[in-house]
């Protein structure tokens, strides 16, 4: 991992979201999604190293705040981060974040970033890597059900990963599919905007979900899915909340980030504990086969997991001294002595007023 240099040991480097957003123009999203796209599957081809727990998460009725660690031995990252469904009626984000990487050896952090958008490409870029493994081959042709924040990255990120060049937009609100085709009319892809699910799914062959309410959901019954397609189920991320009728599950080949997570959050929470599924790691080391057959239907059942934001965030450490899109934050303590912190307080203050400078 590089790491630029700040200007004093105790700096962090800090990336805004306004210094996120550069980043992301000054790569080009495409670009940048495939290049992130490399960084995900490398960790996930090193799995088995990194300390691995379900989310912390703190549930309400109005939501969710969750903290989600892990290590690869190296650096300790964590992303804290919420859901709630009803802050879009509240003009706020559904979804915010923020993350840090640290060392391992002395517990100094190295980056401080926001990940509200950061979340947004690391989730659409898994999305695609896993589809790239799963989906059956030269699709086209994707179903987007849910048009809310994720809508736009997902499409990009398909596009630029799979080489989906057709988009099948639907949303229960028509205003949020109507910002998704004017979002995406100027991206290279063909945005269609469908009045149901059942026209956004026609001939598709990668069939997306991603709703916001925290409820058990059915958004695609077991009528509704051929076979042969691949499912993205990325909506259904908390306990009791899900969007495939159970039936679906039954007749799919299930793959799952970690599943002591995924049981709890997915939609195989609606199956028995020992129902069996497939992580989608051993599928890129090749120790577990992906897609079996042209017929079959297999099942991303996505709930985000700790070292897909491990990944992002260490993608865009590596990315500060390519674009110079951050600050040097004055986050730790550097006192000269390091068994004097009450006297560096005292240095602190204004000598000729007795009051501290801070005042």
């Amino acid at each position: 991992m590089t790491n630029p240099i700040p200007s004093k040991l105790a700096m962090v480097p800090f990336v805004s979201v306004d210094n996120m957003m550069k980043i992301v123009n000054s790569i080009g999203i495409e670009k940048l999604l495939g290049e992130l796209a490399i960084y995900i599957e490398d960790d996930f081809k090193r799995w088995e190293i990194f300390d691995k727990t379900p989310r912390v998460a703190a549930h309400s009725a109005e939501g969710v705040i969750e903290l989600m660690p892990t290590s690869d031995g190296e650096v300790y990252g964590f992303k804290y981060v919420n859901g709630h469904p009803k802050n879009q009626q509240e003009g706020f984000q559904t979804v915010t974040a923020f993350g840090v990487l640290a060392k391992v050896s002395n517990g100094y952090p190295v980056l401080f970033s926001e990940m509200t958008i950061l979340t947004a490409l690391r989730t659409a870029t898994t999305s695609a890597l896993v589809a790239r493994y799963l989906a059956p081959k030269n699709s086209k042709t994707m179903a987007m059900i849910g048009n809310g924040a994720q809508c736009e990255f997902q499409a990009l990120a398909f596009k630029a990963i799979c080489g989906i060049d057709t988009v099948n937009l639907y949303d229960i609100d028509q205003k949020a599919t109507a910002k998704a085709v004017k979002n995406l009319s100027d991206q290279g892809i063909k945005a269609i905007a469908c009045s149901s699910s059942e026209e956004a799914m026609s001939g598709a062959q990668i069939i997306t979900t991603c709703t916001a309410d925290k409820q058990y959901a059915t958004i695609l019954t077991d009528n509704m899915v051929g076979s042969g397609v691949h499912i993205n189920a990325i909506g259904g991320d908390c306990p009791g909340k899900t969007e495939l009728h159970r039936d679906i599950l039954l007749r799919s080949e299930i793959f799952v980030e970690y599943p002591p997570q995924t049981r709890i959050e997915g939609e195989i929470q609606q199956l028995d504990d020992d129902y069996q599924v497939t992580e989608i790691w051993q599928v890129m080391t090749g120790i577990a086969e992906g897609r079996q057959s042209e017929s079959q239907i297999t099942l991303f059942d996505s709930v985000g997991f700790a070292i897909e934001d491990f990944s992002a965030l260490r993608y865009i450490l590596d990315q500060l001294s390519r674009t110079g899109n951050y600050i040097d934050l004055d986050l730790i303590a550097d006192p000269d002595d390091t068994r004097d912190l009450f006297g560096m307080i005292q240095r602190a203050q204004d000598p000729s007023s007795g009051v501290s400078s801070a005042s």
